[in-house]
């Protein structure tokens, strides 16, 4: 079997979704390896369908009494049969149970089969919470190493570095240990030859990390490009994309997520954090043989594996598991619930032990706030949230045009230079500004922050009045120059994230849209912050301020604007409202500022809505014409099932199997000459009274097997789908007997079922496909596409777009 996409050797190997799938450079069509019966594959015989073995049966034995490797399995690019894999998952279960009664030993294994689930999560929160850790600390020190080196040891970020120093409060950020470039190679740090040096330095350290992320991506694992939460949407939905959560992506994705943070280019790792997690899941699921061989059951573990990855991203596990719940998650039982919790607690605590960040928080940008908001102070939350959804539906319109453009111009060719321009822009703007130049964590951090009294930054830079200072609380008083010079610049660094990350995400480098998203969000935030307290001071009489903010009373806290613009812009982007308002206060710690971030949240919300339906990872798993069935679309059109089913008219009629009278030789034909994943197996040609339904892999493995195993098999051998077969004559070869791979109870709907009712059941059970009747005859086939494809056609888009590319 020669198909563009697919690996060649046994089915025993390429069932793992291990296995790495090399696509570089290569786009892989899902035409050629969908539940789509009529789209057209090349096949070349059956040499590459090799089964395990079995000893040869007797004539009118059936020969899959023993399971055979390879069936019940799935091809790449293809959509699982929930229902079968539930089926099995409860057949499984219950011959455990039976079991259990019969021995000690039996007992013991039920308990353990049990208790795996719980296991497996442990297993998931250590791995991820440490691959967490590690990720964040060696981000940290190579970000830093773009300005300098620790001379006490070069394994030491800046922060670390200054702790023992003697430096004072003020001054810490220039201890004697830590050394910019121009200090270390000419000897002085002062100078404009100085800061043409460390400018330089900046940009070649960019330069080679945004490199090397992307030469390791493109050589050694193509899919760990890009935040991977549309594609883990797409898999948990049932579909199967094979190498994508295996484990050189794991590796891969590590190592680049770090470089890519580190280049300073506009991206965060949240996203791709969950990512990693996942793919940590779906390695150890290989450890327990519930998960490994059932993929209903593997999406749940994975489920949970995505709540594990928000948890360790943002230090927040109850968010983490609403995140899985809102925003990936296809099927989601209360076990899956429950999993995702305890999954998610392991991951934080874990990643709490390793305290990455040396403050004994889970995030960089923990801080909390004294002062309690006003209700007044609504209005200037509720113009963040509608800045957050028009910002959100511009970038998204904007992103999708650019990666379209990508894909269908020569852009797409030529990755490495793209990911060498895009960093070579952004390190060269970002330089000579400070606020674009940190992190953009660290950036984020600042704005978060409440000013103190002993806060050196230039947005603290106040006039201060010490007489009217109590205790740690300072009054809102004048702006200086330093806070006006940072108004300047953070509104040229706004300008900035806006417009660079557009072209950032999705490139072939990990990126993640979360805490761009947010620093834009809090960016604008805390300029509101800042112009509402100036307003409020300078004006204190004004009749909006005079009930709530008299003169030297500490009023408004810039930080909780910034925090709160931070959600709004993150809720534009990617349509989260819940988990979003929970992974907030968690970053905060505070539960009293629930009430704003809602209201920036659900506005943002509403106004991107209005503008543009999708999210993001909707509008990416769209483009990328991935077979994915969205669940909160409403299907409102009067089609029947008649209107979408094939064979339409004037199309040759539907291929279909006889239960009792075929020979393996017809069989052979069919297949070799048809290209559908499946068949349905009727009485006769002439009564078209449906049987079952078997599918094309099946089919093709158990024949193959039979061929070589069993004796008396030969192209006139009849194959039967039935208990009992026709009386043959004695002459006759042996029968085939191929019951137990017919599924027996396909599901079926009427010619007169209204599409509203497939679409619905599509979704909430997921299926591949369903077989449509009249007065019980076989009348056609509807699949997955078939129904994405009439979807798109009612929305008055292009049918053809479903198609993975």
């Amino acid at each position: 079997m020669d198909q563009k996409g697919y690996r060649r050797g046994s089915f025993q190997s390429s069932t793992s979704d291990e296995d790495m799938l090399e696509i570089a450079g290569a786009s892989v069509d899902l035409s050629m390896a969908d539940d789509d019966p009529p789209l057209d594959r090349e096949m070349g015989g059956f040499s590459t369908y090799n089964g395990g073995g079995m000893n040869g049966k007797s004539t009118m034995m059936d020969f899959l009494e023993e399971p055979l490797p390879g069936v019940g399995t799935y091809e790449d690019f293809n959509t699982i049969d929930w229902v079968r894999e539930k089926s099995r998952d409860r057949d499984r279960h219950r011959e455990i149970t039976n079991r259990s009664k019969e021995s000690t030993w039996a007992l013991l294994h039920s308990v353990s089969d049990a208790f795996s689930g719980w296991l497996l999560m442990l297993f998931i929160g250590l791995l991820a919470g440490s691959l967490a850790g590690l990720i964040d600390i060696s981000a940290h020190w190579m970000t830093d190493l773009k300005e300098g080196v620790c001379l006490a040891g070069f394994w030491f970020n800046h922060e670390h570095c200054c702790w023992k120093s003697n430096t004072t409060f003020t001054d810490r950020d220039k201890c004697p240990e830590w050394k910019s470039w121009s200090q270390l190679i000419l000897g002085y740090g002062e100078g404009a030859f100085a800061y043409i040096l460390n400018y330089f330095m900046y940009v070649v350290w960019a330069l080679m990390f945004s490199l090397l992320a992307v030469l390791l991506v493109k050589g050694f694992a193509p899919y760990a490009c890009g935040s991977g939460i549309p594609e883990i949407k797409t898999i948990l939905s049932g579909f199967i994309i094979r190498g994508y959560l295996g484990k050189w992506t794991l590796v891969i994705k590590t190592i680049t997520l770090v470089l890519a943070v580190s280049s300073g280019l506009s991206l965060g790792k949240e996203g791709p954090l969950v990512h990693v997690a996942c793919c940590c899941g779906n390695i150890l699921c290989h450890l327990f043989t519930k998960y490994r061989k059932n993929e209903a059951k593997r999406r749940e573990v994975l489920s949970a594996a995505a709540a594990a990855g928000v948890s360790v991203a943002f230090g927040a596990p109850i968010g983490g598991v609403l995140f899985s719940l809102e925003e990936v998650s296809y099927y989601f039982p209360l076990k899956t619930l429950w999993r995702s919790f305890f999954a998610a607690l392991v991951a934080a605590f874990t990643l709490r032990s390793i305290n990455p960040f040396g403050n004994s928080r889970l995030v960089l940008f923990y801080v909390e706030f004294h002062m309690p908001w006003h209700l007044l102070e609504l209005v200037p939350f509720i113009l963040l949230g509608i800045f957050g959804g028009l910002w959100g539906a511009f970038f998204i319109r904007s992103n999708i045009a650019w990666c379209r453009r990508r894909k269908t111009t020569r852009l797409g060719k030529y990755p490495v230079l793209e990911v060498f321009v895009v960093t070579a822009i952004t390190a060269i703007l970002a330089f000579p500004n400070e606020y674009t130049r940190m992190s953009t964590s660290e950036l984020i951090s600042e704005l978060f922050n409440d000013c103190g009294i002993l806060d050196s930054s230039k947005l603290c830079e106040y006039v201060n009045d010490f007489n009217s200072t109590k205790g740690d609380d300072l009054p809102d008083r004048a702006a200086g120059p330093g806070v006006y010079t940072a108004m300047w610049q953070l509104a040229l660094a706004l300008i900035m994230k806006v417009f660079i990350t557009i072209f950032t995400f999705g490139m072939k480098v990990p990126s993640g849209l979360f805490i761009p998203s947010m620093a834009v969000g809090a960016i604008a935030g805390r300029l509101l912050g800042v112009a509402v307290e100036q307003l409020a001071f300078y004006h204190h009489d004004w009749a909006i301020f005079s009930g709530w903010c008299s003169q030297g009373a500490d009023c408004i806290t810039p930080g909780l604007y910034a925090m709160v613009g931070a959600a709004a812009c993150l809720g534009g982007v990617t349509r989260m409202t819940v988990s979003l308002v929970v992974i907030m206060f968690e970053l905060t710690g505070g539960l009293e500022y629930i009430v704003p971030l809602m209201a920036a949240a659900m506005t943002s919300k509403w106004v991107a809505d209005a503008v543009g339906r999708e999210g993001i990872y909707d509008a990416h798993i769209r483009l990328n014409g991935y077979p994915f069935l969205e669940a909160k679309e409403e299907f409102s059109h009067k089609t029947r099932a008649m209107d979408v089913m094939r064979p339409r008219k004037n199309d040759p009629p539907l291929t279909v199997i006889t239960q009792d009278s075929m020979t393996v030789e017809d069989v052979e034909t069919i297949v070799t000459n048809t290209t559908y994943s499946g068949y349905p197996v009727v009485v006769s040609r002439a009564s078209q009274r449906l049987v079952g339904f078997v599918l094309r892999r099946d089919l093709i493995i158990s024949i193959e097997n039979a061929r070589k195993k069993q004796d008396g098999i030969v192209s006139t051998s009849i194959i039967c789908f039935t208990d009992y077969c026709p009386p043959l004559p004695p002459s006759s070869p042996s029968v085939l007997k191929l019951r137990s791979i017919l599924d027996l109870s396909p599901f079926t709907v009427t010619d007169e079922t209204p599409m509203e009712i497939v679409v619905d059941i599509f979704r909430k059970l997921g299926l591949r496909q369903c077989l449509v009747t009249h007065n019980g005859k076989l009348l056609g086939i509807i699949t997955k596409k078939d129904v994405l494809k009439h979807i798109a056609q009612m929305a008055n888009q292009d049918p053809e777009s479903i198609l993975f590319n």
